[in-house]
């Protein structure tokens, strides 16, 4: 057993006790799984990421991803947090722009870091593994049952309801408006029953009216087979939408910029920066970005 450093963060925000909360274990080398999960299942955040030394020289340093329940290939606010924390330890009181690569269960993650003070910075990434189309499923009351809406509020424009994997599968369904989004009450029981599926998937509920001006996506994230009732911000979640903004919006050639408003129900607002690069009628790159502040440092015992 020994002192291990952590700090935790709020990402996708640069206002403390907004965004989407993350634990950050420094010195996670020699760490067991399952010393792992329950060090994460302590800290009771939707995700623990444990930082540990690089596996190849190309590696700022290799990082293990956890929920509560269980081990994440990817995610999307562990990336950000994690290189704004690197970023800042690296740059020692200095602003300035860096770059470097995390190593990742999915692959490596080629991370561009912006550091604005002590405390802050913001961070984007390119997707490891654009968003791939998965199966069907049903779509109809069974589905609406399992939200908690009605099914005349499923859909809206050209979206219907989907399903992609980015490293990390989401059902991602698009409700007619921001009051049927703020309605939704998940029943992981009823979509078992009715849909099918795993205990662990993940469920993104979205509309396109925003709060905020020059924001495009309100949404919202359950996973509560994960240990994760509802995520204040889901990157992994806005990784793959994009595979639904290009299937059913078809953006033209060149780059197009959104921004996914999430954890607003739950007082803790969240911007997702997303960007598209379309080449030839199909997704060829795709980033993921947001700002990151530290609220908290100590140590663990571990």
């Amino acid at each position: 057993m020994r002192e291990r450093a952590f700090v935790t963060l709020d990402v996708f925000t640069l206002r403390r006790f907004a965004g989407n909360p993350l634990a950050v274990v420094l010195d996670g080398d020699g760490l067991s799984d399952p010393s792992m999960q329950t060090i994460a299942r302590e800290f009771n955040l939707s995700e623990t990421v444990f930082v540990t030394p690089a596996r190849h020289e190309e590696e700022a340093a290799f990082i293990r991803i956890f929920t509560p329940g269980r081990e994440l290939p990817f995610a999307g606010h562990p990336t950000v947090g994690a290189a704004v924390l690197l970023g800042l330890r690296d740059a020692a009181g200095a602003t300035g722009d860096r770059s470097f690569t995390l190593g990742e269960a999915v692959g490596p993650v080629a991370c561009a870091v912006r550091i604005d003070s002590d405390v802050t910075g913001h961070a984007s990434f390119a997707l490891p593994k654009l968003p791939e189309r998965l199966g069907e499923f049903e779509s109809g009351p069974g589905l609406a049952a399992a939200l908690g809406v009605a099914l005349s509020d499923i859909g809206f424009a050209a979206h219907r309801p989907s399903w992609y994997s980015p490293g990390l599968a989401y059902r991602l369904i698009p409700l007619r408006s921001r009051e049927a989004v703020d309605r939704s009450a998940f029943s992981l029981d009823i979509f078992l029953r009715e849909v099918g599926g795993e205990p662990t998937d993940h469920i993104f509920v979205y509309c396109d009216e925003p709060v905020g001006e020059g924001h495009h996506f309100y949404s919202r994230m359950f996973a509560p087979g994960s240990g994760i009732a509802e995520d204040p911000a889901t990157g992994s979640a806005v990784a793959a939408l994009a595979g639904a903004i290009i299937e059913f919006e078809g953006p033209g050639e060149g780059e197009h910029r959104y921004v996914i408003e999430q954890g607003y129900a739950m007082g803790r607002p969240s911007e997702i920066e997303l960007a598209l690069h379309v080449t030839g009628g199909a997704l060829a790159r795709a980033t993921i970005g947001g700002g990151a502040v530290i609220v908290a440092k100590g140590v663990i015992l571990a």
